[in-house]
């Protein structure tokens, strides 16, 4: 069985790749281990070196790579090469602080020389998902390979160019054989991976349902996990906010990579008196993003990554619209080759609807009305997620208040909300746990050792 590369503009099947056959399996299982017993032996500044050759080579090949995330899941050429330069940034982070990362913590104990050591864990299966292709691999192996582990990556099953691509990164800047390994295999492949002994913890980026799965897996292994699973972030306006500025940052957070991102502001949480003022400014700015073609320059939106995804989401939509909910904009299925759905607002939402409830992974924006700032606060953890939020207002001591008091693992205020090498990135609740990116995001798949030596 193939893994077919089909471009979401055109529904045009373009490459197809044979599965990893179970003695290629073995195989690179067997490599990942003996690459793992000696990179660990590396130092931290060698780490750091072949991050920064593949920083250089992510940056010299970047438009190359960029096309083929566009080819493979519709995403606009700008918006790809940026993710090809922030997959850099990360490596660079990386290669800047290895030593900062993993030296070891003195513990201030009299007479005893005690401290903590980050020490490699060994081999990480990394399960990743299809909207980032790139960034989401490079979140992860910046910060596992700069631990000293060695990575195993099953990548989604419509982006077999993108993985394939990523592993020749690696080949290029002359990573130690098997230190980094694409397995093209199913879903259903992936329990018997987990459970090898020769894998010893596991990071996923995905759905809530993969997420289960996967540390159901993990649990029965005894390994250990850091899932990163889906989000619905509320993008609250508080009534001394300045609306231009927050419809200018709303837009481009939900309509970025056409809202396919677990941190797109999915749900608007307005306060009444403001709510009317900032819709009509975010609806004209929504009305004015130019949907088609990916490879055009002028196109700020292109396709859905795949038909069923469209389905899906259109599924949520019409739920919402058949309980009381009014499309403010869109809301309808384009006619037409490829999976394209346009920006759209779904008003007047309440609890009930799937829209409230469930994460909408496309570029529907779900509009929430609230009486004040602490009915807004309600609103936003009235949620099975916790991935990101982010509060509007002039009063930038009132946001962090009210951040801070939002059952998230990142609130941002006056900002929409991102992913940086230099801070932690995960979630609560059904957004997963752990942590990636940072000097946290290293620590993750390392082995935290007590060291206690007496005189």
């Amino acid at each position: 069985m193939s893994f077919d590369s089909i471009n979401p503009a055109t529904d045009e099947r373009v490459a197809s790749f044979p599965e990893t056959r179970p003695d290629e399996l073995e195989a690179a299982l067997t490599r990942a281990a003996h690459a793992a017993c000696m990179w660990r032996q590396h130092s931290a500044q060698e780490r750091g070196a072949l991050l920064q050759k593949v920083a250089t080579i992510l940056r010299a090949g970047r438009d190359r790579y960029a096309e083929i995330i566009t080819l493979e899941v519709g995403k606009p050429l700008t918006e790809a090469r940026a993710e090809i330069e922030k997959c850099a940034w990360a490596c660079d982070y990386y290669a800047e602080h290895a030593e900062q990362a993993l030296n070891d913590e003195r513990a201030d104990i009299d007479g005893v020389d005690a401290r903590v050591a980050f020490l490699p864990l060994g081999v990480v299966l990394a399960i990743m998902p299809w909207n980032f292709p790139f960034w989401q691999v490079f979140r992860f192996a910046a910060a596992a390979l700069t631990a000293g582990n060695a990575a195993l990556l099953k990548h989604a099953a419509n982006v077999p160019q993108c993985a394939l691509a990523i592993a020749g990164i690696f080949r290029e800047a002359a990573a130690p054989e098997g230190l980094f390994q694409v397995l093209l295999i199913r879903a259903p492949a992936v329990a018997a991976v987990i459970d090898d002994p020769r894998v010893h913890a596991v990071t996923l980026t995905g759905s809530e349902a993969a997420g289960r799965a996967v540390a159901a897996a993990a649990g029965r292994a005894l390994k250990k996990t850091v899932l990163e699973l889906g989000g619905s972030d509320a993008f609250i306006v508080l009534a001394d906010a300045d609306l231009d500025r927050a419809a200018e940052a709303a837009v481009l957070s939900r309509y970025q990579n056409a809202g396919q991102s677990c941190i797109a502001a999915k749900r608007l949480i307005l306060v009444e008196s403001v709510a009317e003022a900032f819709l009509e400014r975010f609806t004209q700015r929504a009305k004015a993003l130019k949907v088609g073609d990916p490879r055009d320059p002028n196109v700020l939106m292109g396709p859905l990554a795949r038909h069923d995804l469209r389905l899906t989401l259109h599924a949520q939509v019409t739920d919402a619209l058949d309980r009381g909910a009014t499309a403010r904009l869109g809301c309808q299925i384009p006619e037409g080759p490829g999976s394209y759905y346009p920006p759209s607002i779904l008003d007047h939402v309440r609890a009930g609807m799937r829209a409230y409830d469930e994460e909408l992974f496309g570029p529907v924006a779900i509009v929430l009305r609230a009486r004040d700032s602490e009915q807004a606060l309600e609103l936003a953890n009235d949620n099975r997620y916790g991935l990101g939020a982010c509060v509007w207002t002039r009063d930038a001591a009132r946001g962090a208040a009210l951040a801070r008091r939002l059952e998230t693992g990142s609130s941002f205020v006056n900002a929409l909300v991102k992913s940086d090498p230099r801070l932690p990135f995960g979630g609560v609740k059904a957004s997963g746990y752990g942590r990636e990116l940072a000097l946290y995001g290293a620590r993750e798949f390392t082995n935290i050792k007590t060291l206690w030596v007496a005189p």
